[in-house]
């Protein structure tokens, strides 16, 4: 848990639901009872969000909340499981991966991870389910809902599907070109890389990794190394437009006649100013076509 336990608006965050409604079940049918601060703060624990985690699943699938803030505890994650196996939405899905992750529950979210993978694949898992389950979860790690090792445990558990499943085609270099994926300095946030890596080296060509956190040194030194036909990364923490539109400025300096693929919340969210070689990738299949 938080040390300072869970704000109402955390709740309203992580379980979708609003937080004056969330007020009104607590008055009405008891769902909660929160605690308070030597300041009389109200929090809540743990459990509290974890029950409210499992009511939000039941109403979304059409149980009362008249009816469910009555039942036991252990009669309202029974149906939870028994909502988890008849219900395969995609949404369905995040809201039981946030569930798992909440709990650390290692057998439930390996579980679940394979049975997702199995029924849609890699890439529609990757882009369907798991990107919109980091788009919320980066949401509530901004405001504080959750605690980064929440965010590691889930991102290792998809990081070793795309590993695995990269290592089973292996390397052809069928294309004969060269791709370099890299993330910017102070970049952390590695999984739409890596699953973007995925796709060119499904697509047979030759992929340089080099992960996160890349020195700009570093690239500077790699082009006498190497020659590099097309440079990918991305931009998801947080970054002024105008020092995202430098760095891009000075990424062209240094790849003017490579093409240059771009994406990331940054630059959907700031709209830079690109070069004429660079290009925007809103999405797997986008970039797929790209590839050939």
């Amino acid at each position: 848990m938080k040390t300072e336990g869970y704000s109402i608006k955390d709740l309203e965050t992580l379980s979708g639901i609003k937080a004056h409604t969330i007020r009104i079940w607590e008055k009405r049918y008891d769902l909660l009872k929160p605690e308070r601060t030597d300041t009389n703060i109200r929090y809540y624990t743990d459990e509290d969000l974890k029950r409210m985690l499992n009511v939000s699943l039941l109403v979304r699938n059409g149980y009362k909340i008249s009816k469910v803030a009555a039942w036991k505890e252990d009669d309202i994650k029974q149906t939870v499981l028994d909502v988890a196996k008849t219900k395969k939405s995609e949404e369905g899905y995040i809201d039981q991966l946030l569930l798992f992750m909440v709990n650390f529950d290692n057998v439930g979210f390996t579980a679940l991870i394979n049975e997702i993978v199995e029924k849609y694949g890699i890439e529609e898992a990757m882009q369907n389910i798991f990107f919109v389950l980091f788009e919320r979860i980066g949401t509530f790690w901004q405001v504080g809902s959750i605690f980064p090792s929440q965010e590691h445990y889930i991102t290792n558990f998809i990081r070793q599907k795309i590993i695995a499943a990269i290592d089973s085609f292996g390397i052809s270099n069928s294309k004969g070109k060269t791709i370099l994926f890299y993330l910017p300095e102070e970049e952390l946030h590695e999984l739409s890389l890596l699953f973007y890596s995925y796709l060119a080296a499904k697509s047979g060509y030759n992929v340089i990794y080099l992960g996160q956190f890349v020195p700009f040194a570093d690239l500077e030194k790699l082009r006498s190394h190497i020659e590099l036909d097309f440079i990918f990364t991305a931009f998801i923490s947080p970054v002024q437009k105008e020092d995202l539109e430098i760095y891009l400025e000075k990424l062209k300096e240094l790849y003017q006649h490579q093409k240059v693929f771009v994406t990331g919340w940054q630059i959907k969210e700031h709209a830079p100013k690109l070069p004429r070689n660079f290009k925007v990738v809103k999405d797997y299949r986008e970039f797929k076509k790209y590839l050939g």
